[in-house]
């Protein structure tokens, strides 16, 4: 297989990865025959996969905006992601030239294009890390450079945390970061999951191929998620399925996310 002139040459080409296969379902060009394998067999086991890839990305622009609408002008974004349209870093420049943003990421496909598309933006910074190791992350120069922990910072950690197992402790993650924030900061979270038994066999059997293939995603409910905003106030309308939080219009037929396989919520420290 040719390697792509953006690829850079540490990386096994044949090994899918969370941040290309999301580029897939995405619609981005940023990924190789082997995530788009595994993008395009997942969804064919749940054709609806896309539309909730969508919604996540959607709730992420919601809660951008309602973030910049309380002051907020300086955004760390965990596990970014290959760059597309409609990032972070646009919608807060976009309303406030001077806004910061850090991303965060493992894969080095995803920072190795996040740094050449943001090339000249004085004011974005990109690091390569486990989102795991928060000391790492919040010590980091990119960090010190680009954000002020003084200040009120949003925290985003979208799609995010099904890919931290119970064993890794995803709250004792997300209190890292919460404890190292300054008063009026936020936490913006969504996360796959389901109430109950309610898990429909198309999404068993797109997780089976997803968890084999790629990584191993852990589903978690209302109260699970709820668990992770301890130490900060949720706002309204608290955790919610992903398509309901904030909808653009009460009339989206989506906005009621019956039984969407996702929850959302943001959440701000005292």
């Amino acid at each position: 297989m040719d390697r792509p002139n953006w690829a850079p040459g540490d990386i096994d080409l044949e090994r899918p990865s969370v941040a290309r296969v999301y580029d897939c379902w995405l619609g981005g060009a940023h990924n190789f025959a082997a995530d788009r394998a595994v993008a395009q067999k997942t969804l064919a086991a749940m054709p609806g996969l896309r539309g909730v890839v969508l919604n996540h990305r959607a709730f992420l622009r919601r809660a951008v905006r309602y973030l910049l609408g309380q002051g907020v002008r300086q955004f760390l974004d965990l596990g970014s992601g290959i760059p597309t349209v409609g990032n972070v870093h646009e919608i807060a420049q976009h309303a406030d030239p001077e806004a910061r943003v850090v991303y965060v990421d493992v894969d080095p496909v995803a920072v190795a294009h996040s740094r050449s598309l943001l090339d000249g933006n004085g004011r974005v910074g990109v690091l390569q890390a486990d989102i795991r190791d928060f000391e790492d992350v919040l010590t980091s120069p990119e960090v010190d450079k680009h954000l002020d922990l003084d200040e009120p910072v949003a925290v985003l950690m979208i799609a995010l945390l099904h890919f931290v197992s119970d064993k890794e402790d995803p709250w004792a993650v997300v209190g890292g970061y919460r404890d190292r924030l300054a008063p009026g900061s936020f936490l913006a979270l969504s996360q796959a999951g389901y109430e109950g038994d309610e898990e429909p066999a198309d999404s068993r059997e797109a997780r089976k191929i997803y968890d084999t293939r790629v990584a191993p995603t852990t589903l978690r409910d209302q109260a699970q998620l709820t668990r992770l905003f301890d130490g900060f106030s949720l706002v309204e309308p608290g955790v919610v399925r992903v398509p309901a939080w904030r909808p653009e219009s009460p009339d989206d037929p989506d906005a009621a996310g019956k039984r969407f396989p996702g929850f959302a919520a943001l959440g701000r420290k005292a």
